[in-house]
């Protein structure tokens, strides 16, 4: 069952994000202490409504992979880490494992983060975009694919970690089945993801308000797509379909804004605000235009008011994120 918890994870720090990491994952050609380089792939990127897309499967992914929307993705890896205290919850073995897989890896921050915490293991992490920093720790590689097609991996994995794939996953059982295929036995995995439906306990996020109206019709568009934007709340029930044991399931209320009372929430919120703020754009013009047909003009018009609701104090809105870790029989 999922434990339902208010606030940030025990221990956890106000949110820092370190300038010069930002700076190296923009501009991967810098100083770097890294001394692996990452293999090239294909980079001939397509450029709509001012932002640049992935090329491999182009389509598949409707969210930008420029450095906008890198940064975007980063200061989603503070809150979501903040949020739960750590990098991963799974009680995996640091000294027992050897081969780590990181799903829909992005700009590859976690990959990179979770290698020094097991400098034993290889750490491979996977995305649609090569979009990762050129120069890697010795133990990562990234490789460009896509996890809904078979995998044909040489070996299996102890650990492989799956996290914000809300909105672009067709199916989630064969995903999750996957998963469970390419795990040693007594292996682990981690699922972490949303469900993008705001809300608001008080009533102060109405259907009126132009912000609950954005982000309803954007997930509509996502199913339009056969792609969940809630997939969080139903991890647990494809995990254990799969036939992983000793599943745990916890959930976290991410408010938008600084309006809560906790300090630490309050340091989430700001920077779950900025973030939604940043990527307005690029989460609404491939699927509003695209799929909605709607006129680029009358989606800024919206956004604009989209804008002035996420910065009203008055408004409490917040989306759910979902951690489910379990583990393979033996």
């Amino acid at each position: 069952m999922a434990e339902a918890e208010q606030g940030v994870g025990q221990g956890a720090k106000t949110i820092e994000v370190d300038a010069k990491l930002v700076g190296d994952f923009q501009d991967s050609t810098g100083e770097t202490s890294y001394a692996t380089s990452l293999a090239s792939s294909i980079e001939n990127y397509p450029v709509e409504h001012g932002r640049r897309y992935h090329a491999f499967r182009a389509g598949r992914y409707s969210r930008p992979n420029d450095e906008q929307e890198a940064e975007r993705l980063l200061l989603l890896h503070e809150i979501m880490t903040q949020v739960q205290g750590g990098l991963y919850t799974a009680p995996v073995d640091k000294e027992k494992t050897k081969r780590i897989l990181d799903i829909g890896t992005g700009t590859g921050i976690w990959a990179i983060s979770v290698a020094e915490d097991f400098p034993k293991a290889t750490v491979i992490g996977n995305d649609l975009s090569a979009t990762q920093p050129n120069f890697v720790p010795p133990n990562v590689r990234f490789e460009v694919d896509d996890v809904e097609d078979p995998w044909v991996h040489s070996d299996k994995f102890d650990f492989i970690f799956c996290r914000y794939m809300a909105a672009s996953i067709h199916d989630w059982p064969k995903l999750v089945g996957s998963v469970f295929e390419n795990l040693h036995p007594s292996g682990w995995a981690e699922f972490q993801d949303f469900d993008l439906q705001y809300y608001s306990e008080d009533a102060s996020l109405s259907p009126s308000h132009p912000l609950l109206i954005w982000i309803s019709t954007l997930l509509d568009a996502a199913r339009l797509l056969g792609r969940d934007p809630n997939p969080g709340s139903k991890l647990e029930g494809w995990v254990r379909a799969a036939g992983f044991v000793s599943v745990r399931h916890r959930r976290f209320r991410i408010p938008i804004g600084a309006w809560p009372r906790d300090e630490r929430l309050k340091t989430v919120g700001a920077w779950n605000l900025m973030q939604i703020e940043n990527g307005l754009e690029g989460l609404s013009m491939r699927l509003f235009t695209g799929v909605l047909k709607w006129e680029e003009e009358d989606v800024r018009v919206l956004l604009d008011k989209v804008r002035r609701d996420l910065r009203d104090p008055r408004i409490h809105g917040m989306f759910d994120f979902h951690i489910v870790y379990a583990q393979k029989p033996e």
